[in-house]
């Protein structure tokens, strides 16, 4: 079943126009095409079809996404992007996520998107001739490496490894795992604690992001982590040991480590929503399409009250998700100062509410719905996972009550409009 998009009256034109051709090659050259595209709608097994055969469909795509001037919404027209505000990325986001796999034919890949947007902001012209060019033409890949298994992910106060400035180099020492590409990468984002003797590069402990080449000597990527009863994955377990790079690798300043990551993260949580949104729709129409043809005990799923509660059920949760979702990013786009308490309710109520649409979607397609022939089972874990994932649910909720509280001592109340 195609997406169906149609111009949201409140959007100026030039947004709706990116979500209507969006829309389109989704429908016409990605939904019809995905078991040939990935050889499995998510997860499953092959269609016959061979690596090459795929490539050479996925290139078609990719310059038709070219040619329709919507190829790497995130990165400014200057590195060959289309310089969207952070707005008019959000609402293209929820199409593209309707397909599986539609982000990356259109040039938006995990963590390399990332990693872009950040030496875009953060990287000086070398670093950007050196590492960002060759990551936008495709001719590298990279990673990004700041969780530790020894530590809280969601306490970045509790990273422990270090980076030693020795004369113009750094010298890392650290234990990370979950490192995003961590098989395929020429580099990896490293964040460290900056121990600078010298004082000339700040204070002792402050948060940096370095760049480290994945064929430095005493990096070494022992494993990719099984992941839902999977044996493998590209995220990957990483020790770095005595690795040295120039200082010239440092991205922005010391000190400015946890910023640049909460850059990533803060617009990160909003991006996932969204595809979160685009995956429910997806989710949401398939369940409904099997409740018109299904027939069970003398009748159609559609005339069962137990699945007219689910249809309204997830109807209501996806209008909620998508509106708290789409609030939050226009405050994010006017640098609202209450946007952070925003983002952090969307990454506590999106995640659940995505998990319980799915969840339905499952149940109405019975044993179908944990097949590999359908894309419900991989988006049941992929919504389980973003209740981890850029921070657990546990963190959100206490930050969202810190800020409500704040306002209540200071002698204010909150302004919900």
């Amino acid at each position: 079943m195609p997406i169906n998009v149609t111009p949201v009256p409140t959007l100026d034109e030039r947004i709706n126009d990116i979500r209507l051709r969006t829309a389109r090659i989704v429908n016409e050259d990605i939904l019809p095409n995905e078991s040939r595209l990935w050889g499995r709608p998510a997860g499953g097994d092959g269609d016959g079809a061979g690596p090459a055969e795929r490539e050479v469909l996925r290139e078609q795509i990719r310059e038709k996404v070219r040619a329709a001037g919507l190829w790497a919404p995130h990165l400014p027209a200057e590195y060959g992007g289309m310089g969207l505000d952070f707005l008019a990325h959000a609402y293209m986001n929820e199409v593209l996520a309707y397909a599986v796999g539609a982000a990356s034919l259109f040039g938006v890949v995990a963590p390399n998107s990332g990693n872009q947007t950040i030496l875009v902001k953060y990287g000086t012209e070398e670093q950007k001739r050196r590492w960002l060019l060759p990551l936008v033409e495709g001719t590298m890949q990279s990673g990004f490496s700041m969780t530790e298994p020894e530590n809280a992910g969601s306490d970045p106060r509790s990273l422990t490894t270090r980076a030693v400035r020795q004369g113009d180099e750094w010298v890392i020492n650290g234990h990370k795992w979950f490192t995003s590409n961590g098989k395929a990468a020429d580099f990896f984002i490293v964040m460290c604690r900056a121990e600078d003797p010298s004082g000339e590069l700040g204070r002792p402990g402050q948060m940096v992001q370095i760049i480290v080449p994945t064929d430095a000597p005493g990096l070494t990527v022992v494993r990719g982590i099984g992941v839902w009863g999977r044996s493998d994955s590209d995220h990957c377990e990483v020790t770095y040991e005595d690795v040295r790079v120039p200082v010239a690798n440092t991205l922005g300043q010391v000190g400015d480590g946890h910023r640049a990551a909460q850059d990533r993260l803060g617009a990160g949580r909003i991006f996932h929503c969204m595809n979160s949104i685009g995956q429910m729709w997806r989710a949401f129409d398939l369940m409904v399409e099997r409740t018109l043809t299904r027939q069970v005990h003398g009748g159609l799923l559609k005339d069962k009250q137990f699945v007219q509660g689910f249809i309204a059920d997830s109807y209501m949760d996806i209008q909620a998700a998508r509106l708290m979702t789409i609030d939050a990013a226009q405050k994010v786009d006017r640098g609202a100062p209450q946007a952070r308490t925003d983002i952090s309710s969307i990454k506590v109520f999106v995640p659940a509410a995505y998990e319980r649409v799915v969840d339905r979607a499952i149940q109405v397609w019975g044993a179908a719905g944990v097949s590999s022939d359908l894309p419900l089972s991989g988006m049941y874990l992929g919504a389980r996972t973003l209740r981890l994932a850029d921070g657990p649910d546990e963190v959100h909720r206490i930050l969202i009550a810190k800020n409500v509280l704040r306002r209540y001592e200071s002698g204010e109340s909150w302004a919900f409009g």
